[in-house]
């Protein structure tokens, strides 16, 4: 399966949180959203970040695993957090990451 997801922390952090961490005065969540696309990137699994979405193939367990990890990264960043999460559930198949991305370059060559 692929996951795209973006996750984002809003709010203040808690007071007396371990590890608390400041969002940046002009509202950027830049370095929340690093703290979450680090434990992608560490999880070992095929992955794509954009300016908007991060992407990661794996199966079903796995890729949740992760998801719940990087979420869990960007806690100390802010009071609440926001995921969005689309998934493509394909049994079968891998490496479509880059799969889906190629047939698309080929149609359009096509036209």
């Amino acid at each position: 399966m692929i996951v795209a997801f973006s996750v984002a922390p809003s709010g203040t952090p808690r007071p007396g949180d371990s590890g608390t961490q400041q969002q940046a005065e002009d509202g950027s969540v830049h370095d929340a959203v690093a703290a979450a696309v680090q434990v992608v990137r560490d999880s070992g699994l095929p992955n794509r970040t954009s300016s908007m979405f991060t992407e990661i193939e794996g199966e079903w367990d796995e890729v949740m695993a992760v998801v719940k990890d990087a979420v869990d990264a960007v806690a100390p960043f802010g009071s609440r957090i926001s995921l969005v999460l689309k998934a493509d559930i394909r049994p079968g198949h891998t490496g479509e990451l880059d799969g889906k991305v190629e047939r698309l370059e080929a149609a359009l060559k096509n036209r």
